[in-house]
């Protein structure tokens, strides 16, 4: 009973971040599930089951606040769709201390893409027209983003959201809080696919995966009341934070196995 309330409680802190930060709650999942003695594989494909509800659960509250474009969804869903199925496969053959330092890895990188974000000048900001000049372009950004952030979610079982936000400021334009709430869309759409793949090859605990997703589902719905009321500024710092946090617990884990 202990167990199932501390996957309860799992989820519904992994869903309050999904909400607030865009980035699935994967982040979240994987190391507490690593934490009750899952084995990496086990949590990745577990946490991409939960992942499918919470996403859901905040993506519909965005959607009924108006707050979500489901053409900028669709048109970073689909690679990411692809990339994530395809990915789910490979995380069967990659060596669970290998796959725990790439994640730590993948965090604190990601922490450097906001921040470069930040120091681009304003002139850069500015220039939309880049954005209009070349479809061609701006196809081969959305690829790059939704592919990435798919490849991440069946790999590492994360939904993507840690790559997708950084990538949408970056190649799109986006604003935080836009590419945020666009993020939490596509994984609904990456982690259904990784999640289909995983449960083929016998990876996922549905039990506790229902769990962490009922628990994830309460908190998406929490944190996404509230996401329009904050400031850039928290937003982004909230997201560098707690990447750095959860890079530093991850480093630790791999390098006790």
């Amino acid at each position: 009973m202990e167990n199932w309330l501390l996957l309860l409680i799992s989820g519904l802190i992994a869903g309050i971040l999904a909400g607030l930060l865009g980035i699935g709650g994967g982040t979240v999942l994987v190391p507490l599930q690593l934490a009750f003695g899952y084995t990496p594989l086990q949590a990745v494909a577990t946490s991409s089951l939960a992942i499918v509800i919470t996403a859901t659960s905040g993506t519909i509250q965005n959607w009924r606040m108006g707050y979500i474009n489901i053409q900028k969804v669709i048109f970073l869903g689909l690679p990411a769709i692809a990339t994530a199925y395809f990915s789910a496969g490979l995380a069967n053959f990659i060596p669970p201390k290998n796959q725990l330092f790439s994640f730590g890895i993948l965090l604190l990188f990601t922490i450097y893409l906001v921040e470069l974000r930040k120091n681009l000048s304003k002139k850069q900001e500015e220039e939309n027209e880049q954005n209009q000049q070349s479809k061609f372009s701006l196809t081969i950004a959305r690829i790059i983003t939704g592919g990435t952030a798919g490849m991440l979610a069946g790999i590492f079982g994360v939904g993507g959201g840690v790559i997708m936000v950084p990538l949408q400021i970056l190649l799109l334009g986006e604003t935080i809080k836009v590419a945020i709430q666009t993020s939490l869309g596509v994984i609904v759409l990456s982690s259904i696919s990784a999640a289909t793949r995983h449960a083929f090859a016998g990876n996922i605990l549905f039990a506790q995966g229902l769990i962490l997703g009922f628990g994830g589902l309460l908190g998406a719905q929490l944190s996404t009341r509230f996401l329009p009321r904050l400031p850039d500024k928290v937003v982004g710092l909230t997201f560098r934070s707690g990447l750095a946090i959860l890079a530093v617990y991850v480093f630790w884990k791999a390098s006790t196995l």
